[in-house]
């Protein structure tokens, strides 16, 4: 089969490269996906540099999300059988024609549901339902500040947190993000090329929730801007992971932090996951018409200027992979 590989196992855009490799035989746990679409996300890009290792088993190959047909399954699977759509959570393996999947990660994809659509889906509504909902706690009345509202994960959670009864303030930059983020479902929306967000929110009257993928300078902000009671949950560190934290206005106004990643998680937790998703968000998504914004779509060849792209920050919503 068709692959995208890394020449010399890591280094820019550039070294994608469309590879033959052998066609993964599925466990007796797993399925066998024929790829219609694989989302493209930042964990890609930090892969293809170095930084983000598969976990061990994982195929070398990048790509933490797909949708498409089930081509065969293992003597072990039940629920699933040849020809099924499906959406499926990787470790790796998605920029391929086709993929192994754990039957446990895949949740079904209905005829009114693109497969394309469909496979924009899985990496951030697993990574924003466990984080916004589950650690973060977010409930419908609150209100929720989410940094890089033009990224995957930030359309992600302002279309799920707007769907969960949250008031949305979303950080981004440039006028044309921001008109975006407003008719994408924001509340309140700060172009930090412009204005200071922490100041913005807290005359607003604060957040109960933030949802920050920054770090860094970002993170004295965060905290500056949350209400008494309130949770910062940390994803990723893309302006620096090394902060200054003052533990008395932690205290002070009762604060929690959490932080986590979703790739490493042991599979059986990976399991609990998409079953909560599934019953509890998918329906959103598989049967309520919600539809995240696809931003472009890329032939699998295609997949340094994906990566390009990606890395300019200048999307609005999600790019996929077309096999």
């Amino acid at each position: 089969m068709k692959a995208v590989g890394i020449r010399n196992g890591k280094g820019g855009a550039d070294a994608l490269f469309l590879d033959d490799i052998d066609t993964p035989q599925p466990a007796p746990h797993e399925i066998l996906v024929r790829v219609a679409a694989a989302g493209v996300n930042r964990p890609d890009i930090a892969q293809r540099e170095g930084n983000y290792p598969p976990p061990p088993g994982a195929s070398p190959v990048m790509g933490l999300e797909v949708a498409g047909t089930v081509e065969a399954v293992g003597a072990a699977v039940t629920r699933w059988r040849a020809g099924d759509r499906v959406a499926a959570l990787l470790p790796g393996g998605g920029y391929a024609e086709f993929a192994v999947v754990d039957a446990r990660h895949a949740l079904p994809v209905p005829e009114s549901l693109p497969l394309e659509h469909a496979a924009a889906l899985p990496e951030t509504v697993f990574t924003v339902f466990t984080n916004l909902f589950e650690r973060g706690r977010l409930t419908a009345g609150e209100a929720v500040l989410i940094h890089g509202g033009n990224s995957g994960i930030g359309t992600t959670a302002i279309v799920m947190a707007k769907r969960a009864g949250a008031k949305v303030f979303t950080t981004v930059r440039g006028a044309g993000k921001a008109a975006a983020a407003r008719d994408l479902g924001a509340d309140h929306v700060i172009d930090v090329t412009e204005r200071d967000f922490a100041a913005d929110v807290s005359d607003a009257g604060g957040v109960d929730v933030v949802l920050d993928v920054i770090g860094g300078d970002y993170f004295a902000g965060n905290v500056s801007a949350l209400r008494p009671d309130g949770r910062l949950v940390q994803i990723a560190t893309l302006g620096g992971n090394l902060v200054e934290v003052d533990l008395l206005t932690f205290m002070f106004k009762r604060l929690t932090m959490t932080a986590s990643t979703l790739r490493g998680r042991p599979a059986d937790e990976k399991a609990r996951l998409t079953a909560a998703v599934e019953a509890e968000v998918w329906p959103w998504f598989a049967t309520e018409g919600l539809r995240l914004p696809l931003n472009r779509r890329f032939a699998l060849a295609d997949a340094g200027a994906a990566h390009r792209w990606l890395e300019t920050g200048a999307q609005f919503g999600k790019v996929v992979l077309i096999p």
